[in-house]
């Protein structure tokens, strides 16, 4: 991965690459998890319990690796007392779905037998192969730096997924070698001693080979990554979002999205977002962490926002920030509006009241306040606490008060042009 960080914790839209295995085994409701972490296991540990803070997970440390085998090993412990199935799942395999698991789980059936996912590939290069006789029954699965030419050529790979008897698991485990290229106890030698024995090793395809994709690289992660994003977009679609152009639409997980928004092009929305219904998003588009957008809110055009609260009916279509903002119902946001939330040691908030028409070119330096109804001239600036009042109409560099929204329908000054939001 050419990273410090943990391979199991690079992000996949807008979460660790482990939250989306978890997800997926949690969906069986298991009666216990065990994570078995090594390298980076603060950071792994760390990342679970911030993302699935109440599931039943623990965690097991294999001080050494020293392969498959030798990891489930490690786990021995924290599955004593358990006679059910064991499940077990690789951290890197993302596109798995709970559907394939069980099935797994449903063709190991007794504690007699060991079942494991299998899928046909164009390109199996860097995965176990698995073997079969003359009758296609599973002989044994040989890894690619153990395999002969011939083995390298079958296209049917063994995803490192299984179902196990617990007790069986343990027994087989204890009498694993690392008679092999690295040296390694493999875990795929037990459904080897399986067969030894004349017991059955049951092999569910997969129907969908995607779901193999493990990540190994950061070309793999770019892969899986659009196959997870595909998945979110399709789950925003089926609940009523309209998604003018999915292929440049990026939408985190976890993002909230009511019915009957639409969703421009070239738009990115991050995990920890929430956009009401009936809005508008985009095109050129980015909202970012702790962003709520209320009902019938349009945000637009080269647009970005962090921690800010759009409301009903609002709109900042142009080429604006909005960072640690407040905007009430109703308020208008004219092109080029800055909310300069950061004095270059901490973040501050700016509170723009309900029906406000903050000025193309406005620059608002918070902490702040925009009072219900005013008005802000084209390119004004808004100094530091300055708290523009409700009703009133302030201009210039620095901005001052000029009037009222009452003085100015009565024929007083008027803010300068170029304040509309087209």
């Amino acid at each position: 991965m050419h990273s410090a960080l943990p391979k199991v914790l690079h992000p996949i839209c807008g979460r660790p690459m482990i939250g989306w295995v978890l997800e997926t085994a949690l969906a069986l409701d298991p009666e216990r998890v065990i994570v078995v972490v090594g390298h980076g296991r603060e950071e792994v540990e760390a990342a679970v319990r911030d993302e699935f803070p109440d599931a039943p997970i623990s965690f097991v440390v294999q001080e050494e690796q020293l392969g498959t085998g030798h990891a489930v090993e490690c786990a021995s412990e924290a599955l004593e007392g358990f006679d059910g199935p064991v499940l077990v799942l690789c951290g890197d395999t993302p596109l798995l779905r709970t559907q394939g698991l069980e099935a797994l789980l449903s063709a190991q059936g007794s504690r007699d037998a060991v079942s494991m996912l299998s899928a046909y590939v164009p390109d199996p290069t860097g995965y176990g192969r698995i073997v079969r006789d003359e009758d296609d029954a599973f002989v044994r699965i040989v890894e690619e730096r153990d395999a002969s030419e011939e083995e390298r050529r079958i296209p049917e790979i063994n995803l490192g997924v299984y179902a196990f008897g617990a007790a069986d698991l343990l027994s087989y485990l204890a009498r694993v070698g690392d008679e092999n290229a690295q040296g390694e106890r493999y875990l795929t030698d037990v459904l080897g001693m399986y067969t030894a024995e004349g017991r059955a090793v049951e092999v569910v395809e997969l129907e969908d080979a995607e779901e193999a994709a493990g990540v190994n690289s950061l070309a793999d992660l770019a892969e899986v990554r659009w196959g997870v994003q595909l998945r979110v977009l399709d789950g925003h679609l089926a609940n009523g979002v309209h998604i003018e152009d999915p292929a440049t639409t990026y939408i985190d997980h976890g993002v909230e999205i009511g019915a009957e928004t639409v969703i421009f092009p070239c738009t990115v929305i991050r995990a920890g977002v929430r956009v009401g219904a009936g809005c508008e998003v985009g095109p050129f588009t980015h909202l970012r962490v702790g962003t709520a957008l209320e009902d019938g809110a349009q945000v637009g055009n080269f647009t970005e926002c962090k921690k800010s609260t759009i409301g009903e009916g609002s709109k900042a279509k142009h080429l604006s920030y909005l960072g640690d903002t407040v905007v009430g119902k109703g308020a208008n946001i004219g092109a080029g509006t800055i909310f300069a939330n950061y004095d270059g040691v901490a973040k501050h908030r700016t509170v723009v009241g309900d029906g406000a028409f903050v000025g193309s070119g406005t620059t608002v330096v918070a902490p702040n306040e925009i009072g219900a109804g005013a008005t802000t001239g084209a390119g004004a600036v808004v100094t530091r606490s300055a708290e523009v009042g409700d009703g009133e109409v302030w201009v210039g560099v620095p901005a001052r008060q000029i009037g009222s929204a009452s003085s100015r329908e009565e024929g007083g000054e008027s803010p300068e042009e170029g304040t509309t939001e087209e």
